[in-house]
């Protein structure tokens, strides 16, 4: 069970929601905060003074005044007219993500909204229904609007839900999970449940979490290629990182030396080998650069993840309702196209090293596209275009979203974020990153067979045998996407992780 206080929640954390379906609670410390902030908004329904979006129209209708019998008609109205999400529908923990986010959020006691449905938002993710959200149709300011709009139809029991798979009505599946719906939103809720960042930060969150898992990975596949091509180690002593004091680079290349101590493939320079190519010889760099801007994103979206980003925002104490725009996503836009852009570099790095070891005219001895008889077999030639192909695309991908603005409601909302584009295009640059290193790890693997793996690192050879468990020695041309598939899968699993760190 993990209490959200609206202050602590983790990225870790996050995922354990999202992936491990782990249970929530609601910090009892917050239900003050959220009754008082509640007890100012009908207040101001009583007074009939016009506050945006509790009895006022939305965006350019915001001139628009609403009777008070009529808000909780424009909560309703404001979910289905918003609702206007299109493509792919978003996997079930990037809306399970969502869900804690907003929750997180509104416990605050900043949005005006009842702890009731709060509480029925907690119900319904620890129940495992999923509400049914589709990915396209933000713009990211005004918040992810048609796509909380989208998870919030249920509570209301519209809208569609996934049910051990299954994509049914909201009614239909909060019936089988014996979860009633709220009978109908009160003022400024429906606003309160879709003004926010947590789609992006939802789609984003989990992908900076799989980032940071990749990061690892990254270092000890390229730990593998060095012994492969039989890498010269001079370039990782510690003299030369500290004389430039980036501290992503000092760490990845204390973390390589852990890995190659005792290797006899990897080795100091000498009088026949000065230097290795950039692949090799700059990875620290490299890598370690992408290491600093993990640390720097990493920042950005704790503090958006416990962050209040609606509006109005509702001050019970000072009595006051401020309409701002902490909903503007620009700070996750940019940092999620900076995500794109590190991790792109650390796939482009990986298949560089790659086309190395199967190159002939580059790895050091190694046979022709790693085959004992090149020509009758390719061997992992067309594994190093499949990678080719991907880092190609990440580079079209790696594009900012953020540059990026167009005017909507009217010319009211005149500037916008695309943060969720950002988010989008991040994570599939992360998926093609694991594809590439996953690629990178196997190929190093068959090239050290013809090295000979007694000679690895203690550390690298118990990641080499583990692969081996499921990954053979490829003697002769075979149909490789089964291996490839299998070596993204090796990658991703929870325990690859110990044998290394």
């Amino acid at each position: 069970m993990i209490i959200l206080d609206g202050k602590n929640l983790t990225l870790k954390q996050l995922n354990q929601i999202a992936r491990k379906k782990e249970k929530v609670k609601i910090d009892e410390h917050q239900y003050e905060c959220i009754n008082q902030s509640r007890a100012f908004v009908e207040s101001l329904v009583e007074d009939q003074k016009p506050v945006y979006g509790i009895n006022t129209g939305f965006g350019k209708l915001a001139t628009e005044s609403i009777n008070k019998v009529e808000v909780s008609e424009l909560q309703k109205n404001l979910l289905m007219s918003h609702a206007c999400g299109v493509g792919n529908m978003l996997s079930v923990d990037v809306v399970r993500a969502m869900l804690a986010l907003r929750i997180n959020a509104l416990i605050k006691g900043y949005s005006g909204i009842r702890l009731s449905v709060i509480e029925k938002m907690v119900e319904i993710l620890n129940a495992d229904l999923t509400p049914v959200v589709y990915e396209k149709g933000s713009l990211g300011a005004s918040g992810d609007l048609a796509l909380l709009s989208h998870m919030s139809l249920p509570l209301i029991g519209l809208g569609e839900v996934i049910v051990d798979g299954v994509t049914m009505s909201a009614l239909e599946g909060l019936n089988i999970k014996g979860i009633k719906p709220i009978e109908c939103l009160k003022a400024k809720e429906g606003l309160s449940l879709i003004n926010g960042t947590q789609a992006m930060s939802a789609i984003g969150g989990l992908a900076l979490y799989d980032a940071i898992k990749l990061m690892k990975i990254a270092n000890i596949s390229f730990a593998l290629s060095m012994e492969a091509l039989r890498g010269i180690t001079s370039a990782l002593d510690p003299k030369v990182h500290e004389i430039r004091g980036q501290e992503g680079q000092m760490i990845v290349a204390s973390a390589m030396r852990n890995y190659l101590h005792h290797s006899q493939l990897a080795m100091p320079q000498d009088e026949k080998r000065v230097q290795d190519a950039y692949s090799l010889r700059c990875s620290p760099q490299v890598h370690g650069a992408t290491y600093d801007a993990l640390k720097h994103i990493k920042e950005i979206v704790i503090r958006e993840m416990n962050a209040v980003t609606d509006n109005p925002l509702i001050f019970s104490n000072e009595k006051e309702a401020i309409s701002a725009g902490n909903f503007h996503g620009q700070p996750l836009a940019l940092a999620f196209d900076y995500l794109g852009i590190s991790i792109a570099e650390l796939a482009n790095i990986s298949e560089r090293r790659l086309e190395r070891m199967v190159n002939p005219q580059l790895s050091n001895g190694l046979p022709a596209f790693l085959v004992k008889k090149p020509g009758l077999n390719s061997g992992f030639m067309i594994v190093q275009y499949t990678a080719a192909s991907l880092v190609s695309e990440n580079k079209v991908l790696a594009h900012p979203a953020s540059v990026d603005s167009i005017p909507s409601s009217a010319n009211q909302e005149d500037h916008v974020s695309m943060g969720s584009i950002s988010a989008r295009k991040a994570r599939t640059i992360i998926d093609h990153a694991y594809q590439v290193i996953a690629m990178e790890m196997m190929t190093a693997c068959q090239a050290i067979d013809f090295r000979g793996k007694d000679l690895l690192s203690p550390v690298t050879k118990r990641v080499y045998h583990w692969i081996r468990k499921e990954i053979p020695f490829i003697d002769q041309d075979t149909i490789m996407h089964p291996y490839l598939v299998k070596m993204e899968e090796i990658i991703k699993e929870d325990s690859f992780l110990d044998l290394f760190e």
